[in-house]
This record gives C-alpha cells, structure tokens and sequence, in this order.
C-alpha cells in the first residue's frame, strides 16, 4: 500500500451535478441558479468566498443550458443573440480597464437580444475596484445569489470531495479530526488538503490523524484561533 503512494495520481476534479453537496449554505444560491425565469434583465452574480464550489455551480449551469463560458481577460468572439454565458472570476476583471470594456460590451449586447447572464465572484462589486462606471453600476444592479460560511456538513463535504479530486481516501477518524479542529473555511479545506497530499507523497505513507495534526499546528489555522472572524 505504501508503494502505490509513491506514484502521483492526476487531480480529477468532479464537476458533475451529483458531486456538488446542497447544505443550508448554499440552498438559496442553487435555487436562484436553476430558476432563470426570476433573473431580472436574465442575469445573476454568484457571490461567495474562494473554494466555496462557485466554479462547480457555474460548469453545472453552463452544461445544462449548452452555455458559452468567456474570459474578458482575452478578445473573443461575441456570442449570438439570445446566447448562455458564464463569467468567472470577476474580481480578476476588475482594474484592467479593456477586459471591463468587454465584459461591459458583452453585458449590453446579451441585455438587449434577451440572453442570460451568469458571473461569480469572491469580492462583491463595490469592493473589487472597477473601474469603469457604467460597467460597475450595471454590475451593482444586479442580483446576487449568495453561498454563506459553510456548515459542518458542507465542510465535510467540500473536505471530502478535495480528497477525491486527489484520488486520496482518508479514514472516518482523519476526517472527523480535521473538521473538528480546522478553520472554519472553504480555503483552509482546500489547503489542507493540498498539504497533506504533498506530505503523504514525500513521506510515502497514508494520511493519519497524526499527519493531519501537524499539517494543521504548522501552517492551518486551529478552530480556537478562527471563531467568529
């Protein structure tokens, strides 16, 4: 068994409907995702901190409505009339004025041939700092579905789905233990468990509670330290 942690797995990441866990956190979102009729002017900011699963929603969405996924980062060509968009990473947008002139461009020309529209970001709009107005006006007029600071059971969840993309199978106990003592944060999930995969490579053995404990005390922030922030 040790032998085969010597070899380095690809990271798969599930993008699947099924891989994605509705908790309390985030029902709201997911419910304001799937019901494109109540999007006034069809179009919707996603809203939530990083590793929070903004991303996977959004491939889900983008599969199911045959969406066009675009980078205003980069030119690209506009889409048709009446066409399915997905934006992510919004705040990567903000300050870099001709990707705000796109996105600004592609906002209007989807408004008015009856598209819909979908983005996310970790900032709201106000905050990223963009710097075109009417591009941030029409960004700040639109509605936002929000995923909250996850529950124990999304944290369980999105802990044990990193796991999987990694092809790591970590027992009930080691589980148990870093949702006890970790912070309370999609990010430290996400570092966690990109920690402790590094560690169970070098070391060539299989994660413990032990391993999982010192991951923590050196570089995570313990639950103790992270109430309420």
């Amino acid at each position: 068994m040790s032998e085969q942690l010597s070899f380095r797995l690809p990271i798969k990441v599930a993008r699947e409907r099924d891989a994605f866990f509705v908790s309390e956190a985030n029902q709201q979102a997911v419910a304001q995702l799937e019901n494109t009729a109540i999007w006034p002017q069809g179009k919707l900011i996603l809203l939530g901190p990083k590793a929070c699963g903004k991303t996977h929603l959004l491939e889900i969405w983008a599969t199911e409505q045959n969406a066009q996924k675009i980078d205003p980062l980069r030119e690209f060509v506009p889409p048709e009339a009446g066409a399915r968009v997905v934006v992510d990473n919004l705040e990567q947008v903000a300050g870099i004025l001709p990707a705000e002139t796109r996105l600004f461009h592609l906002h209007n020309q989807l408004q008015s041939s009856g598209g819909l529209l979908l983005m996310a970001s970790s900032i709201a709009m106000r905050q990223a700092g963009f710097q075109l107005a009417d591009l941030l006006s029409r960004l700040e007029g639109t509605n936002c579905a929000k995923i909250d600071r996850p529950d124990d059971a999304l944290l369980h969840a999105v802990l044990l789905k990193s796991f999987m993309d990694r092809q790591l199978s970590p027992t009930p106990a080691v589980l148990a233990y870093i949702l006890k003592h970790m912070d309370r944060s999609f990010d430290a999930a996400s570092d966690i468990v990109a920690e402790l995969d590094r560690q169970s490579m070098s070391t060539k053995r299989p994660i413990t509670r032990a391993m999982a404990a010192t991951v923590m005390a050196k570089g995570a922030p313990l639950t103790i330290c992270a109430q309420e922030v």
